[in-house]
């Protein structure tokens, strides 16, 4: 509870945590609003392969040209100010680098960046979480082995479930469920980029123009919440459910009442699993008090006298008074992500890292495929991402939802079935498929051994 002590002792000290981005798009620029504005927090530089857009999204959000007027990461490391350029690798390999910020939303570079600033002693926070459910167990393995912190990003939703997972574990709470809202409706499995506007203008006032429709698109087709989910579970040790995310519709208030086990009166098929609740019913209506934008655990009450206290304190318990939940109103990704940053250089504790290989995130099939078509990735307009537990995965060899982008199909794949990895071409030499069997290799044994 004394991080922005620990943080201004180090800048009184004048030896700030210095800090490297790579990717100063939206999550990067809402943490620059911030980083500027935190005691003991230096960034050395931003590394960003559109110098132009970078600089001007230091502007926007408040940085003067003098701040980020330097021209070399020595410079800024002697002046205070920052270094703008295109060169990720030379941000990484700099000796004064302590905290690296992985922020650019794709699975492979991501994973590369991360495995240098292990090979390089860099504490690593990965916003891109693509790139953890693709090989998170294992580059965590890889960093602690190398003494340093590789951490989920605080402010992203996965960080605070887990948080919410481990202050109900460390006050003695069995956990029930964890989990976020969302938007959601059953056929929002086949959004496109084309299609998405449609929904989109719906409660939005936005220029579609103006957004990446294939990053938003994998939002709303159920991608975004497999992924986070899958984080979830592979850094607390919950385990999705049988046939993973349900989506069912519920109010912040409804919470314990539907993410219980269907054996109680619930939706859940088990306990101690993940969850997204849809801020839409099936009809299309708004769920009044959504949690939309926010997080939640459900916890059980195992005696008596803890259920009468969740009374008492007007905890939001179910029918019985069995469950109860907690939740957060929202998250704001990097505004927040100085808690991470805090953590992990001061205390050399994680917001959140993989402790286990339990869920997966499998390409799953939009439409009806066909042989030879070039699959497009997350987001797109042919698989999106279906959370499965990571021994099914092994088991069937499904493909990974971050690789499946730019790879041939090798046959005909009809609507809603999940690929596996004999469906594509895969290059066998790409550096994020060797590092992804590998940690199938690492792990598949003991996800076997349940």
């Amino acid at each position: 509870m004394n991080l922005s002590r620990l943080m201004a002792a180090r800048a009184e000290a004048g030896n700030p945590v210095h800090v490297g981005l790579i990717g100063a798009g939206k999550f990067g620029s809402m943490f620059l609003a911030q980083a500027r504005l935190t005691k003991g927090l230096h960034l050395l530089g931003i590394a960003d392969l559109d110098v132009a857009r970078a600089r001007g999204n230091c502007r926007q959000v408040g940085w003067s040209d003098e701040q980020i007027a330097a021209p070399s990461l020595d410079d800024a490391l002697t002046s205070g100010a920052s270094h703008i350029g295109d060169d990720a690798m030379a941000l990484i390999s700099h000796p004064g680098l302590d905290v690296l910020i992985d922020a650019t939303g794709d699975p492979r570079i991501g994973i590369r960046h991360c495995l240098a600033a292990i090979e390089n002693g860099k504490h690593v926070i990965m916003v891109n979480v693509e790139a953890d459910v693709v090989a998170g167990p294992l580059l965590a393995r890889k960093a602690e082995a190398a003494g340093v912190v590789y951490s989920l990003a605080w402010g992203d939703q996965p960080a605070l479930i887990a948080e919410h997972v481990d202050w109900a574990r460390t006050c003695g709470f069995k956990v029930v469920c964890a989990g976020k809202g969302t938007r959601y409706a059953p056929h929002y499995h086949q959004l496109t980029p084309n299609t998405l506007p449609d929904v989109l203008t719906e409660y939005l006032d936005i220029d579609p123009e103006s957004i990446n429709l294939k990053m938003f698109n994998s939002f709303l087709d159920g991608t975004k919440s497999g992924i986070e989910m899958t984080a979830v579970c592979n850094a607390t040790g919950l385990s999705p459910q049988e046939d993973g995310l349900a989506f069912p519709p519920a109010s912040r208030f409804e919470l314990a009442d539907v993410c219980k086990p269907a054996g109680d009166g619930g939706s859940l098929s088990r306990s101690g699993t993940t969850e997204v609740v849809s801020s839409l019913y099936r009809d299309g209506s708004n769920v009044p008090h959504n949690l939309a934008m926010g997080t939640f655990v459900v916890i059980e009450g195992e005696s008596d006298y803890a259920r009468q206290c969740f009374r008492e304190y007007h905890m939001l318990a179910d029918g019985s008074g069995h469950f109860a939940a907690l939740y957060r109103p929202t998250h704001m990704i990097g505004l927040e992500l100085g808690v991470s940053i805090a953590s992990v250089a001061l205390r050399g504790e994680p917001t959140g890292s993989p402790i286990g290989f339990r869920s997966d995130v499998v390409a799953t099939a939009k439409r009806d495929l066909k042989k030879g078509e070039v699959l497009d990735g997350e987001g797109g307009h042919m698989v999106w991402g279906k959370q499965v537990s990571a021994t099914k995965s092994l088991a069937m060899s499904g493909l990974p939802l971050g690789l499946a982008g730019d790879v041939p199909l090798t046959r005909d794949i009809a609507m809603g079935e999940l690929l596996t990895w004999e469906d594509a071409v895969i290059d066998d030499t790409d550096p994020a498929v060797i590092i992804r069997r590998e940690m199938e290799a690492a792990f598949g044994r003991a996800n076997a051994a349940e």
